[in-house]
């Protein structure tokens, strides 16, 4: 069989290689950020205020966007998005099954009924050519995720919302800094969604979270819904919820932001890197890499591989036992979620967002991984493939 490895020999290193590491990146920039949170606390002011203006003032000239309202987590900018385009009972929303949980459960929370469509095995967004047909007289918007840090291929999705007269709310947690056809992720929809949940790419020192838009009244409602519909004065024209970014957060996160172009060419030329070492241990015909989709700019906030032939959990398994941080992203699609039961969907539905959640392992792709320890990574994981081929294949091995 062609894909039997020859046996390996694992480097028995003594330095773990852990999944991420923020406090390699802390070390870096640790001046910048205590002098920011020191500045908070001598204002004393820490909630909104001039920090977090100043930060969406930031991240919209970032993304090229009219404007930018931060609150308290990427899953409430989702949910306030759905709330400001008034999509709530009735509704219906088209998306990923094979996304982060808040994808579907801010379109419940809103009242909505979330629609999946299965995803491009490649890219593993959404498959465009599948969601025209999802469309009813009930759907209201469109819910493209742009996972793993590459965004969706929305040139089909652009047309298909024209011509249905449907929103777009891009769910951009995992791609601050991503690009499509030149443009920036979060001004390729009506709306888009960010987290900085602290291992994003662009990480806080806790829960963030921040929508962007060009539509100015989008934007005011945006800022009235995050807090309580208030415009001022304990008048409330809205009934929203409590979701503001606090000044501290805003404050770590607009120094970070100063950094985040030069992180991401880090984790580009660690995806780089892999490939080389990939091509060197003979692994590209057992291990699909990610596929950078042409004309865009892949941020890779997640480097993920497939793995085939139902060894993943094993390889996944024996890799943590050798101290080689990995994960799985996302083990079981979201219509398979007990949660979500009532949607009537089952197994099968979805074959490739089920599939994908069997085969894919996320390695470690920070920007201070370094050379040395992406070589322990790659060679850790051809010594466990090799090992689990010896073991299945033993007749194989010695006639080899």
């Amino acid at each position: 069989m062609s894909h039997i490895l020859p046996i390996a020999t694992s480097q028995e290193s003594s330095q773990p290689v852990p999944l991420i590491d923020l406090v390699a990146q802390y070390g870096t920039i640790r001046d910048e950020v205590q002098e920011a949170v020191q500045r908070v606390f001598e204002r004393q002011s820490f909630v909104l205020g001039e920090e977090v203006t100043n930060f969406e003032n930031e991240v919209a000239q970032y993304c090229d966007s009219a404007h930018a309202i931060g609150c308290a987590s990427g899953s409430d900018a989702l949910l306030l998005a759905l709330m400001a385009l008034e999509i709530g009972p009735g509704d219906e929303v088209i998306t990923t099954p094979y996304s982060f949980f808040a994808t579907a459960s801010s379109i419940s929370r809103a009242g909505a009924t979330p629609v999946f469509v299965d995803i491009d095995p490649t890219s593993y967004n959404i498959d465009t050519d599948r969601i025209e047909a999802a469309i009813t007289r009930r759907t209201r918007a469109i819910m493209p995720v742009h996972l793993f840090g590459q965004c969706v291929d929305m040139d089909p999705i652009w047309r298909i919302a024209t011509q249905h007269g449907l929103a777009i709310v891009e769910d951009a947690a995992q791609a601050i800094g991503a690009s499509y056809h030149g443009r920036k992720a979060g001004v390729l929809g009506s709306v888009g969604c960010f987290s900085f949940f602290p291992t994003k790419n662009l990480g806080g020192a806790g829960d963030g979270g921040l929508v962007t838009t060009d539509d100015k009244d989008v934007a005011a409602r945006l800022r009235r819904l995050r807090v309580h519909g208030d415009i001022g004065g304990y008048t409330h024209v809205d009934i929203g919820i409590n979701s503001r970014l606090d000044a501290l957060q805003a404050a770590v996160l607009s120094v970070k932001l100063q950094h985040l172009d030069s992180w991401t060419e880090g984790r580009r030329e660690n995806a780089r890197h892999y490939e080389e070492l990939f091509e060197e241990f003979s692994l590209t015909d057992r291990v699909e890499l990610p596929t950078e989709v042409t004309e865009q700019h892949h941020i890779y906030n997640q480097f993920t591989i497939r793995i085939s032939g139902g060894i993943r959990d094993e390889v996944l398994k024996r890799l943590r036992e050798r101290q080689v941080g990995c994960s799985i992203y996302y083990p079981k699609p979201l219509h398979l979620q007990e949660c979500f039961s009532s949607l009537g969907y089952k197994a099968g539905d979805f074959p490739e967002a089920e599939r994908a959640a069997n085969e894919t392992i996320a390695l470690p792709i920070f920007p201070e991984l370094g050379a040395e320890r992406q070589r322990i990574v790659v060679g850790e994981l051809h010594h466990v493939l090799a090992e689990i081929d010896a073991e299945m294949f033993p007749s194989v091995r010695r006639a080899a």
